[in-house]
């Protein structure tokens, strides 16, 4: 490709970005591991989160991409491995978890109107996931779920393993779990998630939705 072409490609093309899960899981929710939580109050944190996410869209915009899915972090306080260490009361997610994520999803929403307003010529939309996953795990009998608080691979709860053990033979009927394991989404549920996305209302994906900002 030439310059011309190339800058034809990257405004056509759709970068979807899906940040956030492992700053949370992997940082600020481990207190004995990292002095993160100790450092920044929930607001705070999600703040500074958006700050370097920010840099990372623009400094893509800069490059000539225009059209960007940013996704929203799902309840972290429904899957299993929070399950098992937030001690939770049976059958509920841990609230304090999915509030300080709220925050996070709050200000990302905040920052695609922002980033809207300050860059006519490229488009920004906010994928619900948090709303999305919510919807399945309220509802998962419409869905097709059958087993929504461990995963398909793993002990009990899942024991806050990561992936499946070596030689550990994963359930059989995967598309009826909402969990894959400890932290991940089965395939099923990444299709209806993906699916909504590109086709759902704006509650889904907005303000448009990724069929719609193909269009654009």
């Amino acid at each position: 490709m030439d310059e011309e072409e190339l800058s034809q490609y990257l405004a056509k093309s759709l970068v979807v970005m899906i940040i956030g899960s492992n700053d949370y899981l992997n940082n600020y929710l481990l207190p004995l591991l990292y002095t993160t939580s100790s450092k920044y109050k929930p607001k705070d944190y999600a703040d500074l989160l958006i700050s370097h996410y920010t840099h990372q869209i623009l400094a893509l915009q800069r490059l000539g991409l225009r059209k960007f899915l940013l996704a929203g972090v799902g309840p972290l306080g429904c899957i299993p491995n929070q399950l098992v260490t937030g001690l939770p009361l049976s059958g509920k997610c841990v609230s304090f978890v999915n509030d300080i994520v709220g925050l996070f999803n709050k200000q990302l929403g905040s920052l695609v109107n922002q980033l809207n307003a300050n860059h006519s010529g490229a488009i920004f939309v906010y994928g619900n996931t948090y709303g999305v996953f919510t919807d399945i795990l309220n509802n998962p009998s419409h869905y097709g779920f059958r087993v929504t608080d461990r995963g398909c691979c793993g002990i009990g709860r899942n024991q806050g393993q990561i992936s499946c053990p070596p030689l550990f033979i994963p359930c059989l009927t995967r598309d009826q779990y909402v969990f894959w394991d400890a932290f991940h989404p089965t395939q099923a549920v990444n299709e209806i998630i993906a699916q909504r996305a590109y086709s759902g209302s704006p509650s889904d994906c907005y303000p448009i939705n990724v069929k719609q900002m193909a269009y654009v």
